[in-house]
């Protein structure tokens, strides 16, 4: 049976155009991923429950009309398509899509994969690139227990170090670890896309969300394989470079970055104070980050004779890396982000909503927006009507 025909499908010249992507995932880290790839040109089918959908629909306030917000952030330029797998009917159509497709993500639990005949279809299916998004690997005693963002987070141990050092541990204020889960499992994807073209055959690749937060603290679990020292929380500072980290102007902090010995120099010339020059404190980034509190002590001398808007001009002109601390809002509305083009406009149901787009840019252009996130089941009924005539 054929990959039923998109038809608002154009030539695009984007990289994955002509891919078949069948979505089985739900939620966050497998639609993050087929979104990735659907941004690049794939023609992506999310199948969704019939009556309720991807419970990210419900996970509001706030909404777009009876739908939550969340949901317009991962799943933007695909089909939805509604089924329920236990269903002959349903499973049967599902089954042909993905005899059609080239890349599979699905994100079921181990149980639910063999119940629902997930397991099955895969193996007849050795020909297909399928990602498997699952809690942990299934090497280990959490492999088959649902999990979420937050758990992920609370036991990878980025946690341990986000915070300050004498309060309690904080979570990441957005979902990092669907995020990185998903990042990997759109790269799986394109590798095993790789392998199809030169190989002529499929892949299957587990994406665990655990072990790829777990990667996330990079830096902060190489030091300690190499110490054995159990790294802490340090607020907004890090734990080798000084200074790197929130300085007080006087109208507030702003974040300043010194992550090179050349910009160390250049911010000592800069504040002109022989306490800096040549003090053997502070001469590279280990005895800087051992005499920190006198170092910024120092510093905030400095910084508090200015506005932040003053520093940043100076920092900028002396090439010192810094930034404001933006909210949500200034952040969306910096210049930088609306010259990039960040911000899409779109519409959900008829409603009017922007959505933040893809960053990457392909031959120098933004990558389009070829469709709105779909209602649910917005495309069932030709889908379907395609594939039965």
């Amino acid at each position: 049976m054929p990959w039923p025909h998109d038809p608002l499908a154009a030539p695009t010249g984007l990289p994955l155009e002509g891919v078949k992507v069948l979505d089985l995932s739900r939620v966050l880290a497998g639609p993050f991923a087929t979104q990735l790839l659907g941004d690049l040109g794939a023609d992506v089918i999310k199948v969704e429950q019939r009556g309720s959908g991807d419970p990210i629909r419900q996970l509001g306030p706030p909404f777009v009309g009876e739908t939550a917000s969340y949901y317009l952030a991962t799943n933007r330029n695909r089909r939805s398509l509604v089924a329920d797998l236990d269903r002959d009917e349903d499973f049967d159509i599902v089954a042909e899509l993905a005899a059609s497709a080239e890349v599979i993500v699905e994100n079921f639990l181990p149980h639910q994969a063999r119940e629902l005949g997930i397991d099955a279809l895969r193996a007849s299916l050795p020909e297909v690139v399928w990602i498997s998004v699952r809690p942990a690997s299934s090497k280990g005693p959490l492999g088959g227990l649902p999990a979420f963002d937050l758990l992920a987070q609370a036991r990878s141990g980025i946690m341990g170090v986000t915070g300050e050092d004498d309060g309690e541990p904080l979570r990441v204020g957005s979902p990092i670890s669907d995020v990185l889960t998903g990042l990997y499992a759109a790269t799986a994807a394109l590798a095993g896309l790789h392998r199809k073209t030169v190989e002529g055959r499929g892949t299957h690749v587990e994406v665990p969300l655990l072990e790829s937060m777990v990667t996330g603290l990079v830096n902060q679990a190489q030091g300690f394989l190499v110490t054995g020292v159990n790294p802490r929380a340090m607020g907004n500072h890090h734990p080798s470079i000084t200074p790197y980290g929130p300085v007080e102007c006087s109208d507030g902090l702003l974040m300043l970055a010194v992550g090179t010995e050349g910009q160390y120099r250049s911010l000592v010339r800069l504040l002109d104070d022989p306490r800096l020059t040549n003090n053997e404190r502070f001469v590279d980034f280990a005895t800087r980050s051992k005499h920190r509190e006198e170092l910024l002590s120092i510093l905030a001398e400095h910084f508090k004779q200015q506005s932040r808007s003053t520093w940043l001009e100076l920092l900028g002109t002396a090439k010192i890396p810094a930034a404001p601390i933006n909210s949500v809002e200034q952040a969306l509305t910096d210049p930088q982000i609306v010259a990039a083009e960040l911000l899409i406009d779109a519409h959900y149901d008829g409603a009017p909503v922007q959505l933040v787009g893809s960053p990457l840019l392909v031959d120098g252009a933004n990558l389009p927006l070829r469709r709105d996130p779909p209602s649910l089941g917005a495309d069932d009924f030709d889908i379907r009507s395609e594939m039965n005539s």
